[in-house]
Parts: C-alpha cells; structure tokens; sequence
C-alpha cells in the first residue's frame, strides 16, 4: 500500500508537470501567431507613392523608395496627381506625396491614409501644407522638406570660407518669416546676416544689388519667387559683378553658376523616406515623425567659377565628412 502511494503519487507529480510544461509550450505557440500576425502586418502593408508629375526627379525619388520597400516586403503602388482618386488609394495604409501638386492632390481628396510629403519646401509646409493635410489635426501627416537646415548651410559657410563675415541673401515674402532664424544660425558661427524681401512684381536688381554690395557672399534659398528660369541668368551675372560667390541649393544650380551647393538629391531623401515609411509601418498603428530637414546631403562645387573668382575650395569629399561629422 504504501508503494501504490509513492507510485500514485509520482505518477500526479509527472502529470503536472507535463501539464505545466503543455500550458508553456501553449502559451508560446500564441505568442508566437500573435507575433507572426504582426509581422505580416507590417511586411504586407501597401504604400501609395503619388507623385506630382513625370519627370524624372520624382522618377528618381519613386525608384529608389520603391527598391527600400520592396525589399522589406512592402507593395509599393505608383500614382499621378493628376486623376488621383479615392478609389485608386484602396487599401493603402500610407500615402508617399512626392511633391507639392502630390500633396495638395491628396489633401483635396476625403479621408485620405496617413500621409508622408517629401521633396515640398518647409515654408509651404508650414504655411499651408499642413494645415491641409493634417485637415486641421484631426489626419496624421509629416514632412522631409527638400531644403537645408539652416544651421547645416552656416556650417558650410563657415568651413568653404573661413574669411567670411557678412552672409547675404535674397527673401520672397513668403519666406521672410525665416529670417530670425537664420540671424541666429549665421550668429552661431561668428556671421552676420543681410538681408532683403522681393515683393512680388518688384524687379530683382534694386534689393540684390543692396545685398550684394554689403555681402561676401550670397545665400540662396529654394525660393520661386527669387531663383526661377527667368531671374537666375541675372542674379548670377550681378554677383560675379560684385565678385561675390554663391552658394546654392541644388547640383542643377552649381551647373548654372553657382561655386557650390548644399543639396540633397532625389535619391538621397528618397532613402530617408523609405526608412521613415519602414518604421512608421511597424506596429498595427501608423507613426510618423515630426517634420524634418533631409539626413543625407551631397556638396557639389563648380571649378571654373571657383578659378574665376580666385577662391580655393577643400575637396566636396572632404567638405561633406568634415559637414557631417558637426551632426
């Protein structure tokens, strides 16, 4: 009797813990589909990339998001702003604007997914962007500007022209609302701003020339208003005038005259966005980060204006590490 005890009772203790170790094995097993859920989640969701034309900038852009995406199991789903409908952006849960007409396009259509603009100036953002597609809060959006950050291009400054003391640069209207702040990016490196507002219709020479004159340079901002096809001829033509350099935004605007620029391409912001769309996908819940300037950036110098102007300029390599590392 007191054998069938012990054999009664080890016989219980053996089926508990086969119990206990069932349960474990169970428990896991829906952890595990709970995680698979989500995982697929996050690898199947469908992107809408809109694109605000054809050419080949937001080709470039749509390319290298699409290649990020499709590697991480994404599907990725190209649109036009032109004819974007509801309809074509079923069962996206994000919407890539490449662009301000993509972004206007989707902040005119009603309830719209999540929205992530890229390549739009931060002055229209700001001023309308996102007032329009957050529709007054109550929709998620976010922003990669295609502009510099300020305090990015007064480092530049500081580093391509170690002798300069008086930055100048050309403002429309509707940029004016930057120049605080661009005061006080200059200041930090030991440089002093000067300034104009263009008014629409008024002719560029007068306030160039007054920038120029006090300047040692001259700053330009993506500004439609002050750089477009129509002024550019004559704004670098005045400034090799009054021999001062300037320093662009784009490798288009080193190409037409000026000694180098701070920009970052289609491609290069075309990554940001995938990483960002990547992240923001994780979880059942679409995040998206606050607005910001691009990460990855290029330098671009033009040789001939830089011998015509007598200046020597380190290597954009070298510009670009030494830029980087003040991250």
């Amino acid at each position: 009797m007191p054998f069938r005890v012990q054999m009664g009772d080890s016989l219980t203790v053996c089926l508990q813990r086969n119990w206990i170790a069932l349960g474990y094995l169970i428990r896991l097993a829906l952890v595990a589909i709970c995680l698979s859920g989500v995982s697929a989640q996050a690898v199947a969701a469908r992107v809408a990339v809109v694109l605000s034309d054809d050419s080949a900038p937001y080709q470039e852009a749509y390319q290298v998001i699409s290649a990020h995406l499709d590697d991480s199991g994404h599907e990725t789903v190209r649109l036009y702003a032109g004819g974007l409908t509801s309809a074509s952006l079923k069962e996206a849960r994000l919407a890539v604007a490449v662009g301000v007409l993509a972004a206007d396009a989707l902040a005119d259509l009603p309830n719209p997914p999540p929205v992530l603009a890229v390549l739009v100036p931060r002055a229209w953002y700001l001023k309308t962007g996102r007032a329009r597609l957050t529709d007054g809060g109550h929709r998620l959006a976010s922003a990669i500007y295609i502009d510099q950050p300020i305090e990015r291009q007064a480092a530049l400054i500081r580093l391509a022209f170690p002798d300069a003391r008086r930055v100048g640069v050309l403002l429309g209207t509707d940029q004016a609302g930057l120049l605080g702040e661009m005061e006080d990016a200059m200041r930090s490196q030991h440089l002093v701003l000067v300034s104009a507002i263009l008014v629409e219709g008024e002719r560029l020479i007068t306030p160039l020339e007054s920038v120029l004159s006090e300047a040692d340079l001259l700053l330009a901002l993506p500004d439609p208003l002050v750089f477009n096809r129509n002024t550019a001829q004559s704004l670098f033509l005045t400034s090799y005038r009054y021999r001062d350099p300037v320093l662009g935004y784009s490798r288009s605007l080193t190409r037409a005259g000026a000694l180098l620029s701070l920009h970052s391409s289609p491609a290069e912001i075309g990554r940001q966005t995938a990483e960002w769309v990547n992240n923001a996908l994780l979880g059942s819940v679409v995040r998206l980060p606050a607005p910001a300037h691009p990460e990855y950036f290029s330098i671009s110098i033009n040789g001939q204006v830089a011998r015509s102007l007598g200046f020597t300029l380190p290597p954009e390599a070298e510009l670009e590490k030494r830029l980087g590392g003040m991250r």
